[in-house]
């Protein structure tokens, strides 16, 4: 595909991040949490794991269609992270009722381009540009070329979901439509400890979390914190059946399988942390974490006995708890959930934007999006409201 709205670029569309060597990669996404705004699942090892696993493939309805963005001399300029999609699964941002009105119409809505990380509601660059390259101009030349791919194949729509900050301008100048949605973050004020957090917390919060927390670990619940080459392989199997066990009964079928955790469990070992709740002598629960530059990514929480307040002690109170050791700024809880604010996350908003080719369909869907924007505008305020932090006189 030649002239990504410059003569000089030619954007190629690749089979996976297989295509890119790990050190071109690099020049996009950094290598280590030592680089700044280091995302642990835009790197080679997460991407590489998912496609190798089969976790992502044809069969799976996520076939990886990278687009690479190079000048005339062949030189790397940027990348985009982009799957052909023939559903709607492991997205998080949710358009089947969009699929949905326009095959009632008598479109085809599927496939659809998905430029995003599969199975993963974690905002960060998708518009991934080489350091030495004017940023700006890559990002504009990327988002044209998926909005011109879009329209070679003759599909439906091109969607790009958890946007950062930096890449939103380049996709609404490209003719992106800007869907906002919300997620629960805590935010790491610089506390020393998690009593520190605890006493910006109102009164009856405050004793209501050390009740939680006591009683979460009671029954002789213990929790240990691992990382790197603490987490061997019979740890990784006790997670997977945690995590099956979960993700059958919520999902009917986990998107996830054991290869791919062994997979990153070699290859990005220093990026993981497991939450794992043991009873009597065995692990009875886990959750798995990233770990980023500033900030620490919950995903995927497991158990295989039930107990009252253990969720929110092995997802939520034991990341807080990691986040401030660790001095990382922030902890993204992954997707939904209202329960987190009385837990000191507090509401954030998420960016998606969406290329739509057909204008009737186009048209529709700009209109829903004003409206949604307006309500989840209204409902962060509302939740802000009932923030469970003391409040300032004013």
């Amino acid at each position: 595909m030649q002239n990504a709205d410059r003569g000089d670029f030619t954007l190629r569309v690749c089979d996976g991040v297989g295509a890119f060597t790990q050190e071109e990669w690099s020049l996009l996404c950094g290598t280590t949490r030592n680089a700044p705004n280091y995302n642990p699942f835009l790197s080679h090892a997460f991407l590489s794991s998912l496609e190798d696993s089969g976790c992502v493939a044809r069969k799976a309805g996520w076939l990886p269609q990278f687009l690479r963005l190079e000048d005339d001399s062949d030189t790397l300029i940027g990348a985009i992270p982009c799957y052909l999609k023939s559903h709607s699964q492991g997205e998080y941002v949710f358009d089947h009722g969009w699929a949905d009105a326009f095959e009632r119409a008598g479109g085809r809505y599927y496939p659809k381009l998905q430029a995003s990380i599969p199975f993963t509601p974690a905002t960060g660059p998708r518009l991934l540009v080489n350091r030495a390259w004017n940023g700006s101009v890559a990002r504009i030349a990327l988002a044209n070329g998926l909005r011109q791919l879009t329209n070679q194949l003759g599909i439906s729509s091109a969607h790009s979901t958890f946007v950062n900050d930096d890449d939103l301008p380049a996709f609404i100048d490209a003719g992106f439509l800007h869907r906002i949605d919300q997620q629960f973050h805590f935010i790491n004020e610089g506390y020393e400890s998690y009593d520190d957090f605890l006493e910006t917390l109102a009164s009856r919060k405050r004793k209501a979390l050390r009740r939680e927390r006591r009683e979460a670990l009671s029954n002789d619940i213990t929790i240990d914190r691992l990382t790197g080459d603490q987490i061997t392989t019979k740890i990784w199997d006790e997670f997977f059946a945690f995590y099956m066990d979960t993700g059958s009964r919520k999902w009917g079928r986990p998107y996830l399988n054991r290869e791919f955790y062994g997979l990153i469990g070699e290859r990005m070992p220093d990026d993981i942390m497991l939450v794992m709740a043991r009873r009597g002598g065995h692990y009875i629960a886990g959750a798995i974490n990233f770990i980023g530059s500033d900030r620490l990514f919950g995903r995927h929480w497991g158990c295989i006995e039930d107990h009252r307040f253990l969720h929110f002690e092995v997802c939520y109170h034991q990341a807080i708890d990691f986040a401030i050791e660790r001095k990382l700024r922030i902890v993204e809880a992954g997707a939904q959930g209202e329960h987190k604010l009385a837990r000191g996350y507090m509401p954030v908003t998420t960016n998606s934007v969406h290329y739509i080719a057909h204008e009737g369909l186009r048209r529709a869907i700009n209109d829903f999006l004003k409206r949604e924007r307006t309500d989840v505008a209204l409902m962060s305020e509302v939740l802000n409201h009932h923030a469970p932090f003391k409040k300032t006189e004013h």
